[in-house]
Protein backbone atom coordinates (compact mmCIF):
# COMPACT_ATOMS: atom_id res chain seq x y z
CA UNK A 1 0.00 0.00 0.00
CA UNK A 2 1.14 3.51 -0.86
CA UNK A 3 0.27 6.73 0.95
CA UNK A 4 -1.40 9.50 -1.03
CA UNK A 5 -3.17 12.76 -0.25
CA UNK A 6 -6.26 13.94 -2.10
CA UNK A 7 -7.70 17.44 -2.18
CA UNK A 8 -11.49 17.42 -2.40
CA UNK A 9 -13.68 20.46 -3.04
CA UNK A 10 -17.23 21.43 -3.99
CA UNK A 11 -19.14 24.65 -4.58
CA UNK A 12 -22.39 23.49 -6.24
CA UNK A 13 -25.40 22.00 -4.47
CA UNK A 14 -25.04 20.57 -1.00
CA UNK A 15 -21.27 20.91 -0.78
CA UNK A 16 -20.81 18.96 2.44
CA UNK A 17 -22.97 16.11 1.13
CA UNK A 18 -20.99 16.04 -2.13
CA UNK A 19 -17.76 15.68 -0.17
CA UNK A 20 -19.25 13.04 2.13
CA UNK A 21 -20.38 11.05 -0.93
CA UNK A 22 -16.83 11.30 -2.29
CA UNK A 23 -15.41 9.93 0.97
CA UNK A 24 -17.95 7.09 0.86
CA UNK A 25 -16.92 6.23 -2.72
CA UNK A 26 -13.27 6.19 -1.65
CA UNK A 27 -14.13 3.89 1.25
CA UNK A 28 -16.16 1.62 -1.06
CA UNK A 29 -13.08 0.85 -3.14
CA UNK A 30 -11.31 -2.21 -1.67
CA UNK A 31 -7.99 -0.91 -3.02
CA UNK A 32 -8.23 2.29 -0.96
CA UNK A 33 -8.14 2.80 2.79
CA UNK A 34 -9.04 6.25 4.15
CA UNK A 35 -6.59 7.01 6.97
CA UNK A 36 -7.29 10.65 7.90
CA UNK A 37 -9.76 13.37 6.97
CA UNK A 38 -9.13 17.06 7.64
CA UNK A 39 -11.72 19.47 8.94
CA UNK A 40 -13.95 21.16 6.39
CA UNK A 41 -12.82 24.61 5.25
CA UNK A 42 -14.70 27.31 3.34
CA UNK A 43 -12.50 28.96 0.77
CA UNK A 44 -12.76 31.78 -1.73
CA UNK A 45 -12.65 30.74 -5.40
CA UNK A 46 -9.33 31.05 -7.24
CA UNK A 47 -8.99 31.98 -10.93
CA UNK A 48 -12.63 32.39 -11.94
CA UNK A 49 -13.97 34.36 -8.96
CA UNK A 50 -17.60 34.96 -10.04
CA UNK A 51 -18.86 31.88 -8.19
CA UNK A 52 -19.78 30.64 -4.74
CA UNK A 53 -17.14 29.84 -2.11
CA UNK A 54 -15.85 26.27 -2.00
CA UNK A 55 -15.95 23.73 0.76
CA UNK A 56 -12.61 21.85 0.86
CA UNK A 57 -10.94 19.02 2.73
CA UNK A 58 -7.83 16.90 2.36
CA UNK A 59 -7.88 13.12 2.80
CA UNK A 60 -4.95 10.83 3.50
CA UNK A 61 -5.30 7.39 1.93
CA UNK A 62 -3.36 4.17 1.62
CA UNK A 63 -3.85 2.54 -1.75
CA UNK A 64 -2.58 -0.28 -3.91
CA UNK A 65 -3.69 1.62 -7.02
CA UNK A 66 -0.84 2.98 -9.12
CA UNK A 67 -1.00 6.78 -9.64
CA UNK A 68 -2.72 6.67 -13.05
CA UNK A 69 -5.32 4.17 -11.82
CA UNK A 70 -5.94 6.39 -8.79
CA UNK A 71 -6.41 9.33 -11.17
CA UNK A 72 -8.94 7.26 -13.14
CA UNK A 73 -10.81 6.48 -9.94
CA UNK A 74 -10.84 10.18 -8.97
CA UNK A 75 -12.36 10.94 -12.39
CA UNK A 76 -14.88 8.13 -11.85
CA UNK A 77 -15.98 9.80 -8.58
CA UNK A 78 -16.29 13.18 -10.33
CA UNK A 79 -18.42 11.55 -13.05
CA UNK A 80 -20.62 9.81 -10.45
CA UNK A 81 -21.28 13.20 -8.83
CA UNK A 82 -22.04 14.83 -12.19
CA UNK A 83 -19.00 17.11 -12.44
CA UNK A 84 -19.10 19.25 -15.60
CA UNK A 85 -15.94 20.90 -16.94
CA UNK A 86 -17.28 24.06 -18.56
CA UNK A 87 -15.10 26.90 -17.22
CA UNK A 88 -11.47 26.46 -16.11
CA UNK A 89 -11.45 26.79 -12.32
CA UNK A 90 -15.23 27.18 -12.53
CA UNK A 91 -18.05 25.90 -10.35
CA UNK A 92 -18.22 22.16 -9.74
CA UNK A 93 -20.17 19.60 -7.78
CA UNK A 94 -16.90 17.91 -6.86
CA UNK A 95 -13.20 18.15 -7.58
CA UNK A 96 -10.85 15.35 -6.53
CA UNK A 97 -7.13 16.07 -7.01
CA UNK A 98 -4.14 13.89 -6.24
CA UNK A 99 -1.86 16.19 -4.27
CA UNK A 100 0.91 13.76 -3.32
CA UNK A 101 1.57 10.07 -3.91
CA UNK A 102 4.43 8.68 -1.80
CA UNK A 103 7.70 9.69 -3.50
CA UNK A 104 6.17 9.53 -7.00
CA UNK A 105 7.05 12.51 -9.19
CA UNK A 106 5.44 13.22 -12.53
CA UNK A 107 5.43 16.14 -14.93
CA UNK A 108 3.24 14.32 -17.43
CA UNK A 109 0.51 16.57 -18.84
CA UNK A 110 -2.16 14.10 -17.67
CA UNK A 111 -0.84 13.77 -14.10
CA UNK A 112 1.46 16.23 -12.36
CA UNK A 113 2.57 15.14 -8.89
CA UNK A 114 3.12 16.90 -6.58
CA UNK A 115 0.09 18.93 -7.63
CA UNK A 116 1.57 21.95 -9.44
CA UNK A 117 -0.08 24.81 -7.52
CA UNK A 118 -0.76 23.20 -4.15
CA UNK A 119 1.94 25.11 -2.25
CA UNK A 120 0.41 28.44 -3.33
CA UNK A 121 -3.09 27.58 -2.14
CA UNK A 122 -4.16 27.94 1.46
CA UNK A 123 -7.27 25.86 0.76
CA UNK A 124 -4.97 22.90 0.11
CA UNK A 125 -2.09 23.53 2.46
CA UNK A 126 -4.02 24.37 5.64
CA UNK A 127 -6.11 21.15 5.66
CA UNK A 128 -3.08 19.14 4.50
CA UNK A 129 -1.01 20.54 7.36
CA UNK A 130 -3.83 19.67 9.79
CA UNK A 131 -3.50 15.94 9.02
CA UNK A 132 0.18 15.69 8.00
CA UNK A 133 2.33 18.06 10.03
CA UNK A 134 5.60 16.27 9.20
CA UNK A 135 5.39 16.43 5.39
CA UNK A 136 8.27 17.74 3.31
CA UNK A 137 7.22 19.14 -0.09
CA UNK A 138 9.80 20.39 -2.60
CA UNK A 139 12.43 20.09 0.16
CA UNK A 140 10.45 22.42 2.47
CA UNK A 141 8.66 21.61 5.69
CA UNK A 142 4.91 21.98 5.29
CA UNK A 143 4.83 24.25 8.38
CA UNK A 144 7.11 26.74 6.60
CA UNK A 145 4.99 26.60 3.43
CA UNK A 146 1.81 27.32 5.41
CA UNK A 147 3.44 30.16 7.37
CA UNK A 148 4.54 31.82 4.11
CA UNK A 149 1.18 31.67 2.33
CA UNK A 150 0.16 35.14 1.22
CA UNK A 151 -3.50 34.43 0.34
CA UNK A 152 -5.35 32.95 3.28
CA UNK A 153 -9.05 33.34 2.45
CA UNK A 154 -9.87 30.18 4.32
CA UNK A 155 -12.21 29.81 7.25
CA UNK A 156 -13.29 26.82 9.28
CA UNK A 157 -16.64 25.52 8.05
CA UNK A 158 -19.74 26.16 10.12
CA UNK A 159 -22.71 24.04 9.09
CA UNK A 160 -25.08 26.86 10.03
CA UNK A 161 -23.67 29.21 7.37
CA UNK A 162 -23.27 26.87 4.41
CA UNK A 163 -24.45 23.58 2.98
Amino acid sequence: MRKAYLGIGSNIGNKKENIEKTIALLKDNPLISVCAISSFYETAPVGYTDQDWFLNIVVEIDTSLVPYDLLDYCHHIENELKRERIIRWGPRTIDVDILLYEDFLSTDEQLIIPHPRMCERAFVMIPLYEIAKELIIHNKEIKTIVENLKEKEVRTFSSTTNK
